[in-house]
């Protein structure tokens, strides 16, 4: 009976690809943008004058920069219409920061042009709030109690975290793509400056990948748990 409490869960198997692939994708972003970080642009713009530039080219003007603590938290809040960058991006001069602000300024562009992906991913984020709350709750308590319908709700509000990340790769993909033509076309960043911002961008876009693989693998993990118990 002992023995059967602590009987080893082979299914976290499944997950733990993921959680090394997460861990290294966030080492690499992180190594990246120290590595970018310390070296100023020739023509010394900082990341909220690039932002503002470029919000500025799409007419966006009345889109407004703030300055928050922190460090690669910075971020576009659609329904204040702001955009956020950190200490770290803010008043920094490198091609780093200036490439964190054109992404974020590109995730203003997006909203403002329509952008579909960004409007289906925000039509899921009221729902992916309740599934990260419960979805999991829910399914482990009907697992305890045998209960077929409490596990359904739970993979199936799983579910809609995993197509919550599925949407926001084109999202980030688009805004980093925005971001490096106006870097390119505006003579914002040099040759070598660029190359620079788009290596931070690349590395951390791959932090959603990691996220969308995270979730489709505790997904896989929750149906075989499921499934597990059917034959039991």
């Amino acid at each position: 009976m002992l023995f059967g409490l602590f009987r080893f869960d082979w299914t976290i198997l499944i997950v733990l690809p993921a959680l090394f692939f997460s861990l290294w994708a966030q080492f690499k972003v992180q190594s990246t943008y120290k590595k970018y970080s310390t070296f100023p642009t020739r023509r010394g713009m900082t990341g909220a004058q690039a932002a503002r530039q470029i919000l500025d080219q799409n007419g966006l003007q009345h889109v407004a920069i703030e300055h928050i603590r922190g460090e690669l938290n910075d971020h576009y809040d659609p329904r204040a219409n702001v955009i956020r960058l950190s200490d770290a991006v803010h008043d920094s001069q490198s091609a780093a920061a200036i490439g964190v602000a054109a992404h974020e300024a590109g995730h203003a562009v997006q909203y403002a042009k329509g952008y579909a992906p960004m409007k289906i991913r925000a039509l899921i984020i009221p729902t992916t709030r309740v599934g990260s709350v419960l979805a999991i709750p829910l399914f482990f308590l009907g697992l305890f109690f045998a209960s077929d319908a409490l596990m359904l709700v739970g993979i199936l509000l799983y579910a809609t975290i995993a197509l919550f990340q599925l949407a926001t790769l084109p999202v980030e993909f688009n805004a980093s793509g925005r971001a490096m033509a106006v870097l390119r076309t505006s003579g914002m960043l040099e040759r070598e400056e660029q190359d620079a911002a788009k290596e931070v961008l690349t590395a951390a876009a791959m932090t959603y990948v990691a996220a969308l693989v995270s979730s489709l693998l505790t997904l896989l993990r929750l149906l075989v748990l499921a499934g597990g118990r059917r034959r039991n």
